[in-house]
């Protein structure tokens, strides 16, 4: 694994690699791999692709090693893909949601569990539309300058192209350079416009946009602001330092509190298991969600697994549940196990559960004409 365990995403990468531990500890309790433990070896890359190359390079030589797994970011999986594609080692479970990792027909050694960026940004788009009323030109985005940024931009722009969009220069759309909190020229640009946003569709680190959240709060701004899930929603909360409002974050797994779904269950458990100081977070439960399924594989094998085994025991589980009350897929023709989105709110008390249907109290108007548009949609 080479993850952000230093720099503006650490608590992601940080996050993902506890999640990972956690699933591994879980099985090595357990008897293992047919008595083998599962280890994990981490690298810090600071979130900057040239330190992913670096630590890949070192990592992908050593034989004992099966898959890069819980990569975080963007770039840094993008950076990764010619070293993946040179070694042929799997590329599983990237923090990302970018569409260069799902290509149609999917890549051999790239699978992902997630949902992508255009998923959750279409979730967005679909509920301020269909829910809230908004009108595309009413709807801004605040991105990060590079590939990561693009795809949510794009992923949204695509939505509102379903909803009548038909130039994207009529979507304001401004950005920061990746690894700085220099957030004051794009609030600018927004201030400046003819006509200030209802909505801002934002797609960051944790850092940097609740800079630019309280720069934007400061100046009045009090449009909704909607972040995709690689914001890290806990994280964004405790850099706030204030009482959040109008802030949504959408999720690609439930509520890590939802003791309802069997796996969330065991997860809350695991945690207690491997460490009971961690504290339970969207971003863990993506790791260790990520670790079983790769355990399901590996478990699968009846030889002994090898970096190319590995890859066709994750294709060959077709549809399967590890306890979240609906079905994940994987098969050589489908690369992303989970579709699925979950938004969540920013409350005072931390990050609540939120529906879609709610959304116009969010934007200041009554949604109760549209609900049934989108009641369904996670």
């Amino acid at each position: 694994m080479s993850t952000a365990l230093s720099g503006p995403a650490a608590e992601l990468g940080v996050n993902m690699r506890d999640g990972l531990l956690i699933a591994f500890d879980r099985s090595n309790r357990t008897g293992g791999i047919r008595g083998r433990e599962l280890r994990l070896r981490v690298l810090d890359d600071a979130y900057e692709p040239k330190q992913t190359v670096q630590n890949l390079k070192q990592l992908v030589v050593d034989p004992r090693i099966l898959a890069i797994v819980g990569n975080v970011g963007t770039p840094t999986a993008i950076a990764a893909l010619p070293i993946i594609r040179q070694h042929q080692i799997l590329f599983f479970a990237p923090f990302t949601g970018a569409g260069a990792l799902r290509r149609s027909p999917p890549e051999r050694y790239v699978i992902n569990f997630r949902a992508s960026y255009a998923e959750e940004t279409a979730a967005m788009v679909d509920a301020l539309i269909e829910v809230g009323g908004l009108e595309p030109q009413q709807i801004a985005f605040f991105t990060q300058r590079d590939g990561y940024g693009d795809a949510g931009f794009y992923g949204g722009i695509e939505a509102l192209r379903r909803h009548g969009l038909e130039n994207e220069l009529e979507v304001q759309h401004v950005r920061y350079e990746r690894n700085t909190l220099a957030v004051e020229n794009a609030l600018a640009d927004l201030l400046y416009s003819e006509s200030l946003p209802k909505a801002i569709i934002i797609v960051g680190a944790y850092t940097p946009v609740a800079k630019f959240i309280r720069l934007a709060r400061d100046s009045d701004v009090d449009a909704l602001m909607l972040n995709v899930s690689f914001v890290g929603s806990q994280p964004l909360f405790d850099a706030l330092k204030e009482p959040a409002g109008n802030i949504l974050v959408t999720q690609v797994v439930p509520h890590h509190n939802n003791k309802g779904l069997p796996v969330v269950a065991e997860y809350l458990e695991d945690v207690v298991q491997y460490d009971r100081s961690l504290k339970p977070s969207f971003g863990s439960l993506e790791g260790y969600l990520a670790g079983r399924v790769l355990i399901r594989a590996l478990s699968s094998l009846q030889e002994d697994p090898d970096r190319i085994n590995l890859i066709d025991a994750l294709e060959s589980l077709g549809r399967f549940d590890v306890g979240l009350n609906y079905q994940l897929e994987l098969s050589p023709e489908e690369h992303q196990a989970s579709h699925r989105v979950w938004p969540t709110v920013l409350t005072e008390q931390g990050v609540s559960h939120f529906e879609w249907t709610d959304i116009g109290r969010l934007l200041g108007g009554n949604s109760s004409d549209n609900s049934n548009n989108s009641g369904s949609r996670e």
